[in-house]
């Protein structure tokens, strides 16, 4: 079954990103601060002063396209936190995309998929 794709859900999400100030706390090739052999495959952050449901801002993926353009969402669930969330994809390409995927899929504990954006 095939849904309608909804160009407003992406167009709030940019407008939430431009009125944000976008931290990288994690870049990539750092490790998790609780699981050191968890390495982030690219910059990953939030956008400051917004909410997800683990009470810390929206995260983020930051790759090494020069804009930033929002290329899509991952929707993880984590087994461990007992929580979802989103993960927006901000200048990634394909190849950075699939790493993204791979990193939320690696475990027992987190699954992730990927909502692309149609441009």
């Amino acid at each position: 079954m095939t849904y309608p794709y909804s160009s407003d859900f992406f167009t709030a999400l940019e407008r939430l990103i431009a009125q944000s100030r976008m931290i990288i706390d994690r870049p990539r090739g750092s490790a998790h601060p609780r699981y050191p052999q968890v390495i982030y495959p690219l910059d990953y952050g939030y956008l400051e002063n917004t909410a997800s449901m683990d009470g810390s801002g929206i995260d983020l993926w930051r790759g090494s396209l020069l804009q930033p353009v929002l290329c899509g969402i991952v929707v993880t669930v984590d087994l461990l936190k007992r929580d979802s969330e989103i993960k927006l994809l901000l200048g990634c390409t394909k190849e950075e995309i699939s790493a993204v995927l791979a990193f939320h899929n690696g475990s027992d504990y987190m699954k992730g998929t990927l909502i692309p954006r149609e441009m």
